[in-house]
Parts: C-alpha cells; sequence; structure tokens
C-alpha cells in the first residue's frame, strides 16, 4: 500500500475511535446532552435504549481502536472495521423516520450516516483486499 493511502486509512480510524469515543461518553455520561440535540425534549428512557446504543458505540470503539493499533501488521482488521461500518447502514434512517420527537439537527445528520457507514464499509473493504493482494504477490 503506497504511505498516502496509509495515511487515509489510519487517518480514517483515528476519526472514527474519536467519534465513537464521543458517541459513547454522551450515551453513558451524558445522555439528556443527547436528548437536546437530537430531540429537543426531557431525557426520558425507561427502557434504556440510548445506553445500548452507547453499548454498540462502545464495541465499534473498541474495534477501530484495535485496529488502528494493528492494521498493518494485521490487515484483516481492515476487514472487522468494515463490517462494523456495514453493519450501521440502516440504523440511523430508521432513527429519524420514527423518532417521536426530532430536531432539525437530527432530520438533517442523520439520514445521510447510512451512506457515510456504507461508503466507509466499502472502502475499507477494498483497502483490506489491496492489502492482501500485495501480500500473495
Amino acid at each position: 500500500m503506497n504511505p498516502e493511502n496509509a495515511n487515509r486509512v489510519t487517518a480514517l480510524l483515528t476519526a472514527l475511535v474519536i467519534f465513537d469515543f464521543i458517541l459513547t461518553t454522551v450515551a453513558f455520561f451524558f445522555p439528556q446532552l443527547w436528548f437536546d440535540v437530537f430531540h429537543g425534549v426531557a431525557y426520558v428512557d425507561p427502557q434504556g435504549f440510548l445506553r445500548r446504543c452507547g453499548a454498540n458505540w462502545a464495541a465499534f470503539l473498541l474495534f477501530q481502536a484495535i485496529a488502528l493499533w494493528r492494521w498493518r501488521r494485521e490487515p484483516d482488521w481492515l476487514a472487522v472495521v468494515a463490517g462494523v461500518r456495514l453493519s450501521d447502514i440502516f440504523t440511523d434512517m430508521m432513527y429519524a423516520n420514527v423518532a417521536q420527537d426530532v430536531t432539525w439537527f437530527a432530520r438533517l445528520s442523520l439520514p445521510g450516516m447510512g451512506l457515510v457507514n456504507l461508503a466507509m464499509g466499502v472502502w475499507f473493504l477494498r483497502q483490506y483486499r489491496l492489502l492482501v493482494a500485495e501480500k500473495v504477490k
């Protein structure tokens, strides 16, 4: 893999680790902030769904952090990250469409996240395949 592409992989993994760290932190420790930004209503979550989402984002964070640390030696971690991102392609669009109270920010940001996750998943899978092909040569 050329150095420029390797830098892109590292940069995107770093950004995803930071992003999912923020999501996890807000879900676990600042749930009212989440409800303010995405719903504009008081935090009422008797089933603990936001915290469930936080646990999911923590898993994303964990796998992406491992990939950031190990992908150059073990390219399979890029395929793992691809799977993580692809597993989330429908969730935000569904969330934006079914939530009872949604802010303008949620309506603007959530629907496009499925396409972003799809693009990242396909891109990480392509990077994995490039690395594997280089090793076979």
